[in-house]
């Protein structure tokens, strides 16, 4: 049966895949609906057919799903910053859990029979890093509305800290006052100021310090840090806890998050990041922490990587951007042969995909704890634990 952009489907969905999609099926056809919860009835509208699969939007619910709930946000649907508000907060853990399951077997090929627990979150007022958008001609100020580049006016964000939400309001009011072309503003809170960035302003972000209890960490709005402050503690645990020895390699470290605490527990660490200001305030945390076994490698991580002599590692951890590793990082990696590698990832398909490439490198999974850094939304954090 043919089916065409517009048709109206009634369908069933069965779960949640990778990408937050609720996944149902018709007649020849696989139909991927956004914002849907596993046992929703639907009616929904063909958007995008290409052969066998179609992307779809919810027309009506028709019978819910006993884990949908009322979205907490008044611009869920519109606004693109969350999918996942639809769900009950433990069928947002079961779904991620279940995304992770999903791309290592259908990616990595990899049947992880091992538990995989998840460390949940605070659902709501957990971000502490923020990017908005502007518009000063229409006066929007918000995020981009989902599936495009337009701005959703926002008042509030329920997902942010009330210093951000305060902050939010601050500058809402600035900007009704001047007529502007789109700005986007990045902000970021620490314990008691928040740094700003803008892409029309000239100096650098000022930087705010956090106190984690253990250490305090500089960095700015200019710099990459954990937006979930609240399980940062957690996810060191998970991605160092355990770990000793003499060499250990912290790749994309940023501003340090895992070199303090890889420094208190190896004779030498090796943080190498790319990005100059979050190199530079990763040399100044460990200089405020009276750490002098660690060096900073200002450089791509490829770069080093190619470049490096050392032998003999004890632990690589690696904590890549979304996008992924560069090209050739990770079998750089197994052939560098460290004892253990510690892999920090956001995205379950690159993970699974470079996960398959270290096991046919020599490596095996030990231990795979998800974190949910992210919650109302898709996104998961995950740490592969690996050894030789």
């Amino acid at each position: 049966m043919p089916y065409s952009a517009g048709d109206l489907l009634d369908v069933r969905v069965e779960r949640i895949v990778p990408r937050g999609y609720g996944i149902a099926f018709v007649e020849g056809l696989t139909v991927l609906v956004a914002l849907a919860a596993p046992g929703d009835e639907l009616t929904v509208r063909l958007a995008d057919v290409k052969k066998r699969l179609a992307f779809a939007e919810i027309i009506s619910v028709n019978v819910p799903s006993p884990q949908r709930q009322t979205p907490p946000c008044q611009y869920f649907g519109e606004c693109g910053g969350c999918d996942f508000q639809q769900l009950k907060y433990e069928a947002q853990l079961e779904a991620k859990v279940a995304i992770i399951r999903d791309s290592l077997h259908r990616i990595g090929k990899i049947n992880y029979e091992g538990e995989m627990p998840i460390i949940p979150s605070p659902p709501l007022e957990y971000r502490s890093r923020v990017r908005w958008q502007v518009d000063g001609a229409s006066r929007k100020f918000g995020y981009f509305k989902r599936g495009s580049h337009e701005i959703v006016d926002v008042q509030q964000c329920p997902k942010i800290t009330p210093e951000l939400n305060r902050t939010l309001a601050e500058l809402r009011s600035a900007v009704d006052r001047e007529s502007s072309d789109h700005i986007e503003i990045s902000a970021v809170s620490g314990d008691s100021d928040i740094s700003i960035a803008s892409s029309q302003a000239d100096e650098p972000a000022k930087a705010v310090t956090w106190d984690s209890g253990t250490d305090t960490y500089t960095y700015s709005a200019q710099t990459f840090f954990q937006a979930n402050k609240c399980l940062i503690p957690q996810l060191i645990e998970s991605a160092v806890g355990g770990a000793q020895g003499g060499i250990a390699f912290d790749l994309y470290s940023g501003v340090g998050l895992f070199t303090l605490p890889l420094a208190r527990a190896f004779d030498k660490v090796i943080a190498v990041e790319e990005h100059p200001f979050s190199s530079r305030m990763c040399g100044e945390n460990l200089k405020n922490a009276d750490l002098e076994n660690a060096v900073t490698v200002t450089r791509s991580v490829q770069r080093f990587l190619a470049d490096n002599r050392t032998r003999d590692v004890d632990l690589v951890i690696l904590d890549p951007p979304r996008a992924g590793t560069e090209k050739g990082v990770i079998k750089m990696i197994a052939e560098l042969s460290p004892r253990a590698i510690s892999y920090v990832s956001c995205d379950p398909s690159i993970l699974a995909r470079d996960l398959r490439e270290l096991i046919d490198g020599g490596y095996r999974i030990d231990s795979l704890t998800a974190l949910d850094l992210f919650p109302q939304t898709h996104h998961v954090e995950t740490v592969a634990r690996l050894s030789r």
